[in-house]
């Protein structure tokens, strides 16, 4: 009996597990279908890609509504620097991204590098090209796109860049050489380019292809470059000593120490940093015989007295004839490390200036160095026998010439009068 039971147990309980077993894989499972389908509604269109774009932009003769060009040639743009970084268009072109028909309208914002290239923008604001385009919006002041180009950008240690230290100059010179930009421009300084392209460091770039020649960027800057006044400029009077000594250090050195280097170590705006002697874009070997004569001038701005003194002696009155083999103002006095005369360092110091003399006259001796290279005929004190030597030599020229001029004025009338007696005797 009991075990009849058992198996009715059994079997029921086996019956029971096989419906629960059933139930559960008829019930579907419920799954939450409302997040999907917000998701769904949330995930943005996608935006152009670039292979959208250039299927017109591709184009070499693509142009738009105004008749410009908007041809963007695909090789060059895969083979850029945006190129290599596998952007797409509306990274740079953000507004793009909300159109889905195309043509888009011919009207957009112009790209922004300052997602990418923020540090470098800031410093632009503060430069005189970005100056320039905030006072009138139709500027035709340096932007990006100018110096980098648009879609074909390289990065400057690329030989075909536009910033390349050997292009450089003639990506500058575009508008720094070109006669109808420096006018729209108000370019004071005029045509810069082709000077510089003349100059030691133009032809050093150009013709000799040395990357440690200066070009435009050594001394002003690259996207930060401000007007010469601007204190913070790197062309700024008091800064071009350490800008130029970035690169002739050792001269730098001889320059702080010599008194013109120490008065403009002070703030001394008179006194003469290296664009007075060298100029800025012009600047030329200093062992041609065109740039000592310049020397002398260039010497004589400041010190007007000295030049007029030594235009009066022998030295200057060789030199006047265009002759550099005698001595001029850097032989006696050194080039940038020159010293006070009673400064014992000085070139022209008592205990050195026998030395000096002697680097043309080597047979020289003490009386020889006595020689006075800027005697002055007007000062008494300094050159008395000079002084009373040239007053009677210009008085006695005044008494032979007056003398004679008035013989020639009273003989005059005999002489008329002579000449009519022998016309009237024939």
């Amino acid at each position: 009996m009991i075990r009849r039971w058992l198996v009715f147990f059994s079997v029921l309980f086996v019956a029971a597990l096989a419906f629960v077993a059933a139930s559960g894989q008829a019930t579907p499972k419920k799954t939450p279908s409302a997040p999907a389908t917000t998701s769904a509604a949330a995930k943005p269109a996608p935006g152009p890609g670039n292979d959208d774009c250039l299927a017109c932009h591709g184009d070499p003769d693509a142009k738009n509504d105004a008749g410009r060009r908007i041809a963007v040639d695909p090789a060059k743009f895969t083979d850029s620097v945006h190129g290599a970084l596998d952007l797409k268009c509306t990274d740079c072109h953000a507004d793009l991204a909300k159109f889905t028909d195309f043509p888009h309208e011919s009207k957009l914002a112009k790209a922004d590098c300052t997602s990418c290239h923020k540090e470098k923008v800031v410093e632009y604001d503060r430069s005189i090209h970005a100056a320039a385009r905030r006072q009138s919006s139709g500027s035709v002041a340096a932007t990006c796109v100018d110096c980098h180009s648009t879609h074909e950008m390289r990065p400057k240690t690329d030989p075909k860049s536009l910033t390349y230290p050997l292009n450089l100059p003639t990506t500058c010179g575009r508008c720094h050489g070109d006669p109808a930009v420096i006018k729209e421009g108000h370019i004071a300084i005029g045509n810069v380019a082709d000077l510089y392209k003349d100059s030691i460091h133009g032809k050093a770039v150009s013709k000799s292809g040395l990357m440690v020649a200066a070009n435009c960027t050594s001394c002003h800057g690259s996207h930060d470059i401000r007007k010469k006044s601007d204190p913070e400029s790197r062309v700024f009077r008091r800064t071009i000593p350490n800008v130029c000594g970035g690169c002739h250090e050792g001269i730098k050195a001889q320059y702080d120490r010599g008194v013109h280097g120490a008065a403009s170590a002070k703030g001394n705006d008179k006194a003469p940093v290296c664009a007075d002697c060298h100029t800025a874009h012009q600047i030329q070997r200093a062992d041609v015989a065109s740039w000592k004569l310049d020397t002398i001038r260039e010497c004589g701005t400041c010190h007007v007295d000295k030049i007029t003194t030594y235009r009066d002696t022998f030295h200057g009155q060789v030199t006047s004839l265009g002759f550099v083999r005698v001595a001029a103002c850097s032989d006696c006095h050194g080039a940038h490390e020159i010293h006070g005369k009673g400064d014992p360092q000085s070139m022209v110091s008592p205990a050195r200036v026998l030395s000096t003399c002697r680097k043309c006259h080597a047979t020289a001796g003490e009386n020889f160095a006595k020689y006075d290279p800027h005697a002055d005929k007007h000062d008494a004190e300094r050159n008395p026998v000079l002084f009373y030597a040239a007053g009677f030599m210009k008085w006695l020229l005044i008494g032979v010439f007056g003398v004679f001029g008035l013989h020639a004025v009273l003989w005059f009338p005999r002489g008329f009068a002579e000449r009519r007696k022998k016309a009237g005797r024939s």
